[in-house]
């Protein structure tokens, strides 16, 4: 059946006239904003059905493989799915997707959760994007893929990493179109990255020879090791940003409660304790009067003493930790955190639902020193590891959008992982989302906590927060009106909590709020050089000393005032700038120049400026090799801001 006329249905139930032309925003009849989900039409069967067709009265195809769900609203409870590949590897959603729906007498698999932007159009191909990405971006790709062979090759779809169509890319994440039934070895995988070297960045380019050929060429691969190599290039790539944290967070009652059970860090005013290990928790929670805002402050408190006993842990490593094993210290402390919950409960005798326990979701940045490519001792290697227990969340949001990088542990997500249901179906169900799990609940060995390793690279938003905050999609349908704000510096971090916790009294105001916010900043802020910029003639000493200060910061290095040696600003004259006029041509004979008070005093002026100048830039360069000789790490961490470029010229001093 071909479409003559697009139609897209309204997701309100109530509507009374639910049919809207496709590329409508809202509702026509009822204002309720549209959802446009594309999903991807997997197999050789999708390919051979033709655009516009409408398959099964509700998809409507609008490109090879790219189907639009016209009544996205409708959930089929007939729907019934076997245990799938998919489903085996659903916590591995930030990278792979979800089976959505089964259609026609072939059962065409179609695809959620896929590299599809909101106007139906793949996202890039990492080989088209691979040459422009940055050299941290570039090994981080790279790393995960590394990160999925192993759960892939378990399922026998590592061949889904060999087609370089069906990778794809949006931002720093990479995806995955469909699985691929195939086997594969690492060394296919090897020869798959080969040709990617050949364009990598400079800075990265021989250490990931060396790392392929140490794939292709040995006939056994240690990938352990290899991911350790990876990694390690990974976190010197990226330590050559500089990096920055400003994190703000609350919690609130709500509208309707007097009682608050949430808990989170910072809080209200709290300041971070550490430089570095920096980290945020949101906690909610669980049985009310029975003891919930007890087990959520004590799970906070815990956190951050086993946090700073991590931190010495870390100190006392003369190399860079492995993802791995701080996961597995990470996840022993919280295993640590949920036995003195279930302790105290066991101490009041608390049995059954009178339990207290608490949801946990928390940020954890992670300051290792690394050396960089250019040479530098990083102090901080741009690791965020997020660990999370409950429905509490995390997001990563960007000027271009937002990405939920935790699942929540209730009935729904429980239904998927073990290939029951599909998610729309089983969030239909009266307890959907039921928690499945919490801190204080049960035994710390029966408990599966999620643990991610991020890297920093590009400046974003960490959003961590309570279920009421996230209910009815709070974040998906108001982060545009702050997250922008705060990335363009119109709005700080405590006003951004402020005004978002406000938004969601409005919207959520059935359960505590709690939101922490942390903005993270990595694109340098470099001084730039105008060549077009006349000098100035400046009315007192102070004027042409802060031009000069900053003409000299251009030429070597910007840097704080109380580490320079300033000259003093009696010492310069007032400056004139006119140079002297030419003598000139009577009847093509020259006539000698009249000497007069004006002309000697801008010779003056002039071999004053010049003089002041060389003054000037020999004193700096005093300063700064003073500097460089006996404060190395300030210097150092200065010059790592610098461009590349610039930083060639830096002494190197470890």
């Amino acid at each position: 059946m071909i479409s003559t006329s697009s139609i897209i249905h309204c997701i309100n139930p109530a509507c009374t006239a639910p049919r809207n032309p496709v590329g409508n925003r809202e509702c026509a009849a009822c204002q309720t904003p549209l959802v446009y989900k594309y999903v991807w039409a997997a197999g050789e069967e999708a390919r051979k059905v033709p655009v516009n067709e409408i398959v099964v009265d509700r998809y409507e195809v609008v490109a090879p493989s790219i189907w639009l769900d016209t009544k996205p609203g409708v959930i089929d409870t007939e729907i019934s799915v076997e245990s799938t590949v998919y489903s085996k590897l659903y916590s591995h959603h930030l990278h792979i997707p979800q089976v959505y729906d089964l259609v026609g007498t072939s059962k065409i698999v179609l695809l959620e959760n896929v590299p599809i932007d909101n106007n139906g159009k793949l996202t890039s191909a990492i080989d088209y994007v691979w040459e422009q990405a940055t050299a941290v971006r570039q090994v981080y790709w790279l790393w995960q893929i590394l990160q999925l062979w192993e759960p892939l090759s378990v399922n026998n779809v590592s061949g889904s990493l060999l087609v370089s169509n069906n990778l794809r890319v949006t931002g720093w994440r990479l995806r995955l179109l469909e699985l691929i039934t195939a086997p594969a070895s690492l060394r296919q995988l090897g020869e798959q990255w080969q040709h990617l070297v050949l364009t990598a960045h400079p800075s990265i380019r021989d250490q990931l020879e060396s790392i392929i050929k140490q794939i292709t060429q040995y006939e056994s691969v240690d990938i352990k090791n290899i991911q350790i190599q990876l990694n390690h290039l990974l976190l010197s790539a990226a330590s050559e940003l500089p990096l920055s944290i400003k994190t703000a967070g609350t919690t609130h009652p709500g509208a309707q409660l007097k009682q608050n059970e949430d808990a989170c860090f910072p809080s209200n005013g709290d300041t971070e304790d550490s430089q570095s290990v920096r980290v945020s928790i949101v906690c909610d929670g669980i049985g009310g009067h029975e003891g919930g805002e007890v087990a959520s402050q004590l799970a906070v408190q815990s956190v951050k003493l086993q946090v700073r006993a991590l931190k010495a842990e870390i100190a006392l490593s003369n190399e860079p930790v492995p993802p791995d094993l701080l996961m597995s210290q990470l996840e022993a402390s919280l295993r640590v955190v949920n036995n003195l919950i279930c302790n105290a409960n066991d101490q009041q005798h608390r049995s059954g639902k009178q339990r207290m326990g608490t949801t946990l979701v928390m940020a954890l940045q992670v300051a290792q020193t690394i050396q960089t490519p250019m040479g530098w001792d990083a102090e901080n290697s741009h690791e965020l590891y997020i660990a999370s227990i409950g429905d509490s969340r995390a997001y990563w949001i960007t000027r271009d959008g937002y990405q939920q990088l935790t699942l929540d542990d209730d009935i729904a997500a429980r239904e998927v992982r073990n290939g029951r249901s599909l998610y729309r179906k089983a969030l239909s169900r009266a307890d959907a989302g039921a928690l499945t799990q919490a801190l204080g609940t049960k035994e710390a060995q029966n408990l599966h906590f999620s643990i991610q390793r991020f890297i920093i690279e590009e400046d974003g938003l960490l959003v961590l927060c309570s279920d009421g905050f996230s209910d009815n999609n709070l974040i998906e349908r108001t982060w545009q009106s702050f997250a922008p704000a705060v990335l363009n510096g119109y709005m700080t971090v405590s006003e951004a909590v402020d005004a978002w916790i406000n938004k969601a009294n409005e919207i959520n105001g059935h359960d505590n709020i709690s939101l922490v916010l942390n903005y993270c900043h990595v694109s340098p802020d470099y001084v730039s050089a105008t060549s077009q910029t006349p000098l100035h003639i400046f009315e007192n000493h102070e004027e042409a000393d802060k031009e000069t200060e900053e003409l000299v910061d251009v030429i070597t290095i910007q840097v704080e005032s109380d580490n320079i040696q300033e000259l003093d600003s009696n010492s310069q004259p007032p400056l004139d700038l006119e140079l002297p006029v030419e003598a000139p041509f009577v009847n093509g004979v020259e006539t000698p120049p009249v000497k007069n008070k004006r002309s000697s005093r801008r010779r003056f002026s002039l071999v004053w400026l010049v003089s002041l100048t060389l003054l000037l830039l020999v004193g700096s360069s005093v300063g700064l090799f003073v500097w460089w000789r006996y404060s190395p790490k300030t210097f150092n961490s200065l010059c790592r801001q610098l461009p590349i470029t610039v930083q060639r010229v830096c002494p190197n001093r470890k």
